[in-house]
Parts: structure tokens; C-alpha cells; sequence
């Protein structure tokens, strides 16, 4: 009982952390690696693949750790970690394939209130992840380093769905 008592305190944890930590920064030079949003989706991935944990939540905390604002563009690969680790909770076999696209209509949604001209820092790194994701889902998934690549169980429709909502905020699309 206490090992379930203690997972849901590190859980609720992490659940405030990851969508309002704003020191982005991936390397300071004093104090090492910070990486905030790397290290954190290493733990979403973790925590998503873990049978204890809704999948659907982690899903929906990796959407508003995307559209989190802040002026950050990742640089040292945030967005492919993100993405990795949204991957991996898109594979437990319970989602199905409204909760696997449901997540999308937020993006989508807060898209349509992008101002014209530059991105701002959010919506580049939404949309380099988002292109990583479909990359991933169009190749796979590992759970480690060493494993074969898992298809997505919703790859085709994820990938189309991912082509929809990022086509308005490619210039040329």
C-alpha cells in the first residue's frame, strides 16, 4: 500500500512540475544539465507505460507541457525525447484510437490563434515535435536503446492527423 501511496505522491508531483517549469535551459556551464523538458518526458514515458497510470493523462500533461509559453526554442533534442516518450504512451494497447487523436484538437485549436510572422518559442517546439512524433510513428518506436522499433497502434491515423494539424502553420504546406 505505501509503494502505491508513494507512486501517486511522485506522480501528482511531476503532474504540477513538468507543465510550469520554465528554466528550459538544457546545459548551464556551472550547473551541468538542467533539461528540464528532456528529463521530464524521460519520466512521462516512464510513468506513461506503467500499468498503474492512466495513459490518457500523461498524454494530456505532454499537450500542456507543448503549448506551455515560454520563449525557450529547444536546442540540445527536448522536442525528440517529447516525443519519444509521448510514443511510448501511445502504444499501451487501452488507447484507443479517439484517445491516441483526441489530444491533437487542442493543438489544432490553439494553432488557429497563432499571430502571423515568426513563431513564438512554444509553437516551434509544439511543431518540431510534433514532427518528430510522426516520424516516430511512421518508423517506430524503441523502449530502449537495443530494442526493435514497436509500431504505434494507430500509426496511419495518428500520421494523417499529425499532417492536418500542423499543415496550416507551414508557409508553403
Amino acid at each position: 500500500m505505501r509503494e502505491t501511496s508513494a507512486r501517486r505522491a511522485r506522480l501528482a508531483a511531476f503532474s504540477r512540475w513538468f507543465p510550469a517549469e520554465q528554466d528550459l535551459r538544457g546545459h548551464d556551464p556551472v550547473l551541468g544539465w538542467l533539461h528540464a523538458v528532456a528529463h521530464g518526458a524521460d519520466l512521462l514515458g516512464s510513468f506513461g507505460t506503467h500499468a498503474a497510470v492512466r495513459p490518457t493523462d500523461m498524454i494530456s500533461l505532454a499537450t500542456e507541457r507543448l503549448l506551455t509559453r515560454n520563449d525557450y526554442v529547444f536546442a540540445q533534442q527536448e522536442d525528440d525525447r517529447l516525443a519519444q516518450a509521448m510514443a511510448l504512451v501511445l502504444t499501451r494497447p487501452e488507447v484507443d484510437e479517439h484517445q491516441a487523436l483526441a489530444w491533437l484538437d487542442t493543438v489544432e485549436n490553439d494553432f488557429e490563434g497563432l499571430p502571423s510572422g515568426p513563431l513564438p518559442a512554444y509553437a516551434a517546439n509544439c511543431l518540431r515535435t510534433l514532427r518528430t512524433l510522426y516520424l516516430v510513428a511512421d518508423l517506430g518506436v524503441r523502449r530502449s536503446r537495443d530494442a526493435a522499433p514497436v509500431v504505434l497502434p494507430h500509426r496511419d491515423a495518428l500520421k494523417r492527423r499529425l499532417a492536418e494539424v500542423m499543415a496550416p502553420v507551414f508557409q508553403h504546406a
